[in-house]
């Protein structure tokens, strides 16, 4: 093959090389790769109702009512088994409003489309009971006397529970002096959330911030691990606060209601 080429002209020689490499990016361009598409998903306030249900149910003890929206906020990305592409890929990956990501990073690994979002719904539960135990014990409240009913089981995964908890301690203490946790605002953000309160990263924070921006929010609690990512996009006009605990994220508001600065990133 080398003395065939070495016989040939600079340009033919070129264009017989060029051929596989085209091949190559033929081959690239229609095959399935291990990405989504992500985009800004809903939001919900988990202080008000979700399908017609109240999010959060208290009783055994006295509630309050609240003013202000604490919304917990999603990205929308392409199925686990949903094939993506270079062409579409290169389209997306210039685009602001939407984000190319591992596919591990959103989904877990193996398993069928139902399987993983039976998986998702499960970790969803688990984050809900952890919020619920992160809430009483930062309100040192026994769990025992107080029950509460979370109503979001629709929106899967764990990275509501930070917010799962400050809406708890709004509907049972507010700011704590009898003001409203929120100050009135409208309050998103993200965060897992353990039972001792510790706040956990979880990812698509930028796409988090428009979602919030787009739907009136003023503030945004982001895990303090995430805090770079976060403001790479921010929205024009949202307060960005960098959490690592239940009690980093309700001082903030407190903060921010007697207008002190809160942290920033």
């Amino acid at each position: 093959m080398l003395s065939r080429l070495s016989r040939l002209s600079r340009p033919a020689a070129l264009a017989v090389c060029a051929v596989p490499v085209l091949g190559l990016f033929a081959v690239a361009a229609f095959a399935p790769l291990p990405f989504v598409i992500a985009q800004p998903g809903l939001t919900a306030d988990v202080l008000g109702a979700h399908d017609g249900k109240p999010v959060i149910v208290i009783t055994g003890a006295p509630t309050r009512p609240t003013k202000g929206q604490l919304r917990m906020t999603t990205i929308q990305a392409t199925g686990p088994s949903t094939t993506v592409r270079l062409p579409q890929l290169l389209d997306d990956w210039f685009d602001s409003s939407r984000s190319v990501m591992p596919k591990d990073a959103v989904y877990p690994s193996g398993g069928s489309d139902e399987e993983i979002e039976k998986h998702n719904l499960e970790q969803m539960a688990a984050s809900q009971q952890d919020a619920t135990r992160a809430a009483l014990g930062f309100l040192k409240k026994d769990p025992k006397d107080v029950k509460v009913d979370l109503n979001l089981a629709d929106v899967g995964g764990p990275s509501a529970g930070l917010l799962f908890s400050l809406g708890i301690v709004d509907k049972l203490d507010g700011d704590g002096s009898g003001g409203e946790l929120t100050g009135g605002r409208s309050v998103a953000g993200t965060g897992t959330i353990s039972a001792d309160g510790k706040v956990g990263a979880v990812g698509g924070v930028a796409l988090k911030t428009q979602a919030a921006h787009r739907d009136g929010a003023s503030v945004f609690l982001v895990p303090e691990a995430e805090c770079s990512d976060a403001a790479s996009e921010l929205p024009e006009g949202l307060q960005l606060i960098p959490v690592s605990s239940l009690s980093d994220a309700v001082n903030a508001l407190r903060a921010l209601n007697r207008g002190e600065p809160a942290p920033s990133c």
